[in-house]
């Protein structure tokens, strides 16, 4: 339970930067691309791409191989697993939570 918390918090943190989320979702809207090619449109670095890739990398969020001088990059769904079963256990939770709380407010209705 311990190391499943340190994931969705290692996610979530790689998550709450804009220039990381930004890097997620046009993986997963363009599918793989180089470094370069995620640096130009945002107007920063291949070399601070590079660092933001890590960091998603070391969550899992994303897997870059290089080959040659080109690192190429893409999503790895897998990584967001981690983050979805999570937010399902939250929502199971607050739904029973508020199932319970109608129950009393129907009985208290009586």
């Amino acid at each position: 339970m311990i190391a499943a918390q340190t994931n969705v918090n290692r996610i979530f943190h790689a998550l709450g930067d804009p220039t990381r989320r930004a890097i997620v979702e046009r993986l997963s809207v363009r599918g793989p691309l180089s470094a370069s090619a995620l640096a130009e449109p945002m107007g920063v670095t291949v070399t601070a791409i590079t660092q933001h890739l890590r960091v998603l990398e070391d969550c899992r969020l994303v897997r870059t191989e290089k080959v040659g001088r080109v690192r190429s990059c893409r999503v790895e769904p897998s990584g967001l697993s981690v983050l979805t079963r999570w937010v399902d256990a939250q929502r199971t939770r607050w739904e029973r939570r508020l199932d319970a709380m109608g129950a009393i407010l129907d009985e208290s209705d009586e």
